[in-house]
């Protein structure tokens, strides 16, 4: 199978579930079951309470339920407004995700060459690990204010325990950042290729050190050598002297 066909199918996968993780993401928002706590009566009757970001309600064992939304937005406190923030932002983020992956995505042929495409795709993979960033950040919030506020002895007020809401949500955070990290990591790797390819190595770069010797060019200087003597017709021989001069050592490097 070709490397192509191969990230393809990743890229398939990937994207699928992200897209699962982001659809339950957004079905806990409005889901009243975040939080739950079932009160018993002596006639007996049960009361399930239940909220949510947005609403408390109330039920009995025959059947009727009572929703009340929250009576003032600035009277809510502040860790609401930044958990409705978040949950907000993980939807918004991970639709554009989807958005960005299936343009980049090697199967429709919508971006254009492939260095684009992956390029588009590595950024639906950044989008959805933001979506799934924010989505954990949420449910994790959640999660500790009330588990602090159930163990908390001195905490007087009627307590509640987790609700279904929160682990679907901890379940689609979870996929959305598995998939969003593969993408990311084949996308960025043929999108974002390294400044130095392999052909292209960087020469080596020598560093010249200060030592107690210094190496100077020594000044040209005359040798005396001996020609071999000249023979002429008589039987005489004469031996002559040439001079010669050295070249000058360029550099002790010529020496290694």
């Amino acid at each position: 199978m070709e490397y192509r066909m191969v990230i393809m199918y990743v890229e398939i996968g990937c994207f699928v579930t992200c897209l699962c993780g982001w659809i339950l993401v957004c079905s806990t928002l409005p889901t009243e079951y975040w939080t739950f706590s079932e009160v018993g009566t002596v006639v007996m009757t049960t009361g399930n309470y239940y909220s949510n970001l947005w609403r408390d309600c109330v039920s009995d064992t025959t059947g009727v339920s009572d929703c009340k939304e929250y009576p003032s937005m600035l009277a809510l406190p502040v860790y609401l407004h930044a958990i409705r923030a978040l949950a907000i932002c993980a939807v918004i983020t991970g639709f554009f995700g989807g958005v960005l992956t299936l343009i980049g995505m090697k199967c429709t042929k919508i971006g254009g060459s492939e260095i684009i495409n992956s390029r588009v795709a590595f950024s639906g993979g950044i989008t959805y690990l933001v979506s799934g960033f924010c989505g954990m950040i949420t449910y994790s919030w959640w999660a500790n204010r009330v588990v602090t506020q159930f163990v908390d002895p001195n905490y007087m007020d009627q307590k509640f325990e987790l609700g279904a809401a929160v682990f679907i949500g901890w379940g689609g955070s979870i996929l959305l950042l598995s998939g969003g990290t593969v993408l990311t990591y084949f996308s960025g790797k043929e999108g974002l290729p390294s400044r130095l390819s392999k052909g292209q190595r960087r020469p080596a770069s020598y560093a010249t050190a200060r030592t107690r010797r210094t190496y100077m060019h020594p000044p040209p200087s005359s040798r005396v050598t001996l020609v071999p003597p000249l023979y002429y017709s008589d039987g005489r021989s004469q031996t002559t002297r040439g001079t010669t001069k050295t070249a000058p050592i360029q550099s002790w490097d010529t020496f290694v």
